[in-house]
């Protein structure tokens, strides 16, 4: 059944959809603060921004989210100040959108995690490249960011939560997406695609089966600080603290 069309499969696809939406486990964005600063060393302002992932579903509290962890990670070689601009059920034009209410800050390295929800909502991949691009060059311009980090488009073939052929039709979506972004990535200077090859067992996931689990947060975390320490921005920030509204 996975390998027919995808418009044979749509009744099913429909039928699936609302199965998944009605039974899915609502689970609440992690509490505790979205913007501070930590550590000792050369200043590092950091933004994490994008949909639920970034704002921390499946985790307690900002510390054992994507956020906390990155923060935790680096706090021992620079002076992180760092703010959090994510929330659930985001696409890229819905981040596009929180991007235009923000004051203008000035931020060294950038971190995203968006695409599930564009790759679930039907966009298409032509808008999905379009948006990706108007991102990128918002936090440049307005927000001086020196280097992002765009994590890949997690794997929906391989979430736990997914019926099949719901799930094959999903993942196929999800690896075109990530493709897509690996390569306008190598096409950016200063923008580094970082897969999303993390363990997603149904152990490690949290308890709605479509989001991390502390566990793979925290490898999340500890991959991309892993390449900001690689491969750091030419020029740090000052010590000014990040401000948010």
């Amino acid at each position: 059944m996975a390998g027919l069309p995808t418009f044979v499969l749509t009744p099913i696809l429909l039928v699936q959809a609302v199965w998944v939406a009605a039974r899915a486990m609502r689970l609440p964005e992690a509490d505790g603060p979205r913007s501070g600063r930590s550590g000792g060393g050369p200043p590092l302002r950091v933004l994490i921004l994008g949909d639920s992932s970034a704002a921390g579903v499946g985790a307690a509290h900002q510390d054992a989210a994507l956020a906390g962890r990155l923060v935790a990670h680096l706090h021992s070689d620079y002076d992180v100040q760092w703010a959090l601009w994510a929330q659930s059920g985001l696409t890229t034009s819905g981040m596009l959108r929180m991007l235009n209410t923000q004051p203008a800050h000035d931020f060294d390295v950038a971190v995203i995690a968006l695409g599930v929800n564009d790759t679930k909502n039907g966009m298409h991949p032509t808008r999905w490249n379009a948006n990706y691009v108007k991102l990128l060059q918002q936090l440049r311009r307005r927000h001086g960011v020196r280097r992002i980090y765009a994590s890949g488009v997690p794997p929906l073939g391989a979430f736990p939560l997914l019926p099949r052929p719901l799930r094959d039709v999903l993942g196929a979506r999800a690896a075109r997406f990530d493709t897509i972004l690996a390569d306008l990535c190598a096409d950016q200077d200063g923008v580094e695609h970082l897969p999303f090859d993390l363990p997603l067992e149904p152990g490690l996931m949290a308890a709605d089966g479509f989001h991390p689990g502390a566990q793979v947060y925290d490898i999340w975390a500890m991959r991309i600080a892993d390449a900001l320490r690689a491969n750091p921005p030419v020029a740090l920030g000052s010590a000014a603290a990040v401000k948010t509204p």
